[in-house]
């Protein structure tokens, strides 16, 4: 049907005044070359700043910042360290020597992502993905490393009374978010629930500050010794913990030099009150 149209049109131009006006009628038609500059051929890089944004890593651990660009067409991604300009990677290359640092890169993939493990604290600062344009494209991507503490309360000696029972709290501050467990041990050996000890539990509270509490019930001599608490994320805390016998002398002996001066001063006070009764009674007698 179109070669039937185009043969009409053909020696309708023909009868009209000749073949000129027929390839004046082809000419029309857009070409590829012929496409105003105004509709672009390939796409324009673009950063996702959804998928760029800043990283919190916690030291000593595994950070990964990721930078994200769209229509990357034939331009090269690269990262580099703010502070010093040191050109990190390139595309799905490593370009320094840092052996904590690598380039991760899948194909077809809008995602560049720069590792470091493990961190370090002076690895925290900005850091540049840059996009190989004219001129070049920037985006900055803040790494915070953070230090989570670990403590536990009243260490890193607790005492308890022997049948009362004890309650070890863990805090774990600072943290980017809550650790997703704590273990507790007791020595070298971890703490088991089900043991045939029983009366053992763990309580724990996340939040800003995540809290894990120990408690075993009836305190025995046998539970002494030396306690930890060892979050999935930060250090790991110790204390140890006496279990005091109800008819232990420590119990109720004090040693200490605040309690010695108070009893000396207790034994004089009441020696001088003994020796005014005795004087005021012989002024009695000797007035009758």
């Amino acid at each position: 049907m179109v070669y039937q149209h185009l043969l009409a049109l053909g020696c309708l131009v023909c009868v009209c005044g000749g073949s000129n006006q027929l390839d004046h009628i082809y000419d029309s038609y857009p070409t590829k070359s012929s496409l105003p500059d105004s509709v672009p051929l390939s796409p324009h890089p673009q950063f996702v700043y959804a998928h760029s944004a800043n990283v919190t890593a916690i030291l000593h651990k595994t950070a990964h910042l990721n930078c994200r660009v769209q229509g990357v067409g034939n331009k090269t991604v690269t990262w580099i360290r703010h502070k010093d300009t040191h050109l990190l990677t390139a595309g799905r290359y490593t370009y320094t020597s840092d052996q904590r640092f690598r380039a991760i890169h899948q194909v077809l993939s809008e995602d560049y992502l720069l590792e470091i493990s493990p961190v370090k604290a002076p690895d925290g600062g900005l850091y540049e993905c840059q996009i190989s344009t004219t001129p070049v494209m920037s985006h900055y991507v803040y790494l915070l490393v953070s230090d989570p503490r670990t403590t536990i309360l009243g260490g890193p000696d607790i005492h308890f009374a022997e049948g009362d029972t004890m309650n070890i709290t863990c805090l774990v501050k600072d943290s980017p978010e809550p650790p997703q467990f704590i273990f507790w041990y007791h020595g070298t050996q971890i703490i088991s629930y089900s043991s045939p000890r029983g009366g053992i539990s763990q309580i724990t509270e996340k939040g800003d500050i995540t809290a894990s509490f120990l408690l075993i019930q009836k305190a025995r001599t046998t539970d002494s010794g030396l306690y930890s608490c060892a979050p999935s994320i930060g250090n790991r805390a110790a204390a140890n913990v006496h279990i005091i016998r109800s008819k232990d002398p420590a119990h109720w002996v004090t040693s200490s030099a605040t309690d010695i001066r108070c009893g000396s001063l207790g034994l004089t006070f009441r020696i001088i009150v003994f020796a005014v009764q005795t004087f005021l009674q012989t002024v009695e007698r000797v007035a009758c």
